[in-house]
């Protein structure tokens, strides 16, 4: 099998896959959307924090000295 006839095999079968996957409607992608935003900030804002407090800790250790 030549090297055209793979990829145009590879193409076809691409196209017949997607052809059966069940796409998410334009307001079930803005709520998924919506999630990943809010818990992406969420853990922006914990991370923020445990490494604020982190750094407070790490100073105070330091300068007990």
């Amino acid at each position: 099998m030549a090297l055209v006839d793979k990829v145009k095999k590879f193409v076809l079968d691409v196209r017949l896959e997607l052809s059966k996957v069940s796409w998410p409607t334009r307001d079930e992608l803005r709520g998924s959307t919506g999630v990943v935003i809010v818990f992406s900030l969420l853990f922006a804002v914990y991370t923020f924090g445990a490494d604020q407090i982190l750094q407070m800790l790490v100073k105070l250790l330091l300068s007990a000295n």
